[in-house]
């Protein structure tokens, strides 16, 4: 089923925790989707897929209906990006737990020293 990115937006920044600062950048005819500054999601005509990493990437992937990120058929499968299943999009709580866990997951941001 072919999405729209625009429709998946607010699907996902109503998911989305109230403390994290989600933005939204057009990307690829898509939408990426960024948690304080820090890129976690693609929003395609594919669906909505989430980062992932590590053992966390296995652990969703397991999920029924998960499958990695491929914009197209022919193209390697994302090491990284999964696609979420179409009945979480529909069951908020769920979408929820599946972004805190991605945005849990990613990158802390590492405080400059000064000199």
């Amino acid at each position: 089923m072919a999405h729209d990115p625009k429709l998946l937006q607010p699907v996902l920044a109503s998911a989305a925790p109230p403390d994290v600062d989600v933005t939204f950048r057009p990307m690829f005819g898509g939408l990426f989707a960024y948690a304080d500054g820090k890129p976690f999601a693609s929003l395609s005509d594919v669906g909505l897929a989430l980062k992932f990493v590590g053992c966390g990437y296995d652990s969703m992937l397991a999920q029924p209906g998960a499958a990695p990120l491929r914009y197209e058929q022919d193209q390697p499968a994302s090491k990284s990006y999964i696609v979420v299943p179409e009945p979480v999009l529909s069951e908020p709580d769920q979408l929820r737990s599946w972004v805190i866990r991605s945005i849990s997951g990613l990158p802390v941001k590492r405080a400059r020293k000064r000199a």
